[in-house]
């Protein structure tokens, strides 16, 4: 079964703190403040990715009241989040992510955000997509007070479900799909005429 996922985070930028994006940092006169490493790109994928699940959010995992994990990395985060896939039976099929920076230049650090990201949760890089964008000068992240993230993760939850279907299907007590005529083919040479008048 694909199922997909739709992640969100914002942190603001504080003195003192270092800049981390997709576990990597980069070079900046601010941070994101936040309980662990206020990594947004990565809390947004791990969102996604636990959306794609239906198992909560990334607080209810990872709450800001627990001091065990102040500092955290947002990597290792992912980490957690893909072992808890893994007992699940799920495999990510991709993941699509955007942050939105009015500074510093995001651009150079893709590449190794795409590679940190997909060995944390478990998949080729090939599979990870991240890109930047500013806000046009637009509210507080167009005023440089923060970073946002957005991210969307689709998810095979396979395993144990499509094992079920395949044991019941058509059998007492299992739901069986009904025998249906073949449907009609809407094509003919007519509608192809129609076409060509275009």
């Amino acid at each position: 079964m694909i199922r997909c996922g739709i992640g969100y985070d914002v942190h603001r930028l504080a003195k003192g703190r270092k800049l981390i994006l997709g576990g990597v940092e980069i070079a900046h006169s601010h941070g994101l403040a936040g309980h662990s490493d206020a990594d947004v790109l990565s809390h947004a994928i791990a969102d996604a990715l636990l959306g794609a699940l239906a198992a909560g959010d990334i607080g209810q995992h990872f709450p800001n009241t627990d001091e065990s994990i102040r500092g955290i990395s947002s990597i290792d985060i992912l980490r957690r989040i893909h072992a808890l896939l893994t007992k699940r039976q799920a495999r990510v099929i991709n993941v699509d992510a955007t942050i939105l920076a009015e500074a510093p230049k995001i651009a150079p650090h893709i590449p190794t955000m795409q590679k940190i990201v997909a060995q944390a949760i478990g998949v080729d890089e090939s599979r990870i997509g991240i890109k930047a964008t500013t806000n046009e000068g637009l509210g507080a992240i167009g005023r440089g007070e923060g970073i946002a993230a957005m991210a969307v993760a689709t998810v095979d939850v396979g395993g144990r479900d499509r094992r079920a279907r395949r044991k019941t299907n058509g059998r007492p007590g299992g739901l069986s799909l009904p025998n249906l005529p073949a449907p009609r083919s809407c094509y003919s040479e007519r509608s192809e005429e129609s076409l060509n008048r275009f």
